[in-house]
């Protein structure tokens, strides 16, 4: 498997185990937006392994 596609893997994995930490501490808003990342992460993982195309970063619609 691609070393890119492994490492937003590991990270996703990181931030599920930050999550869990910060549940067990009472700390729920951080817990979720913790699961938030983990998710971004795994997709982003999930989009490069099945598109070969590395997944964009954020962008601003322009209103014009």
């Amino acid at each position: 498997m691609d070393k890119r596609v492994l490492e937003w893997l590991k990270q996703a994995d990181y931030d599920m185990d930050t999550a869990e930490f910060m549940a067990k501490g009472g700390r729920c808003f951080y817990a979720v937006f913790m699961c938030h990342l983990a998710t971004e992460k795994a997709l982003k993982g999930l989009y490069l392994h099945s598109l070969q195309e590395v997944p964009r970063k954020h962008t601003t619609l322009s209103t014009c």
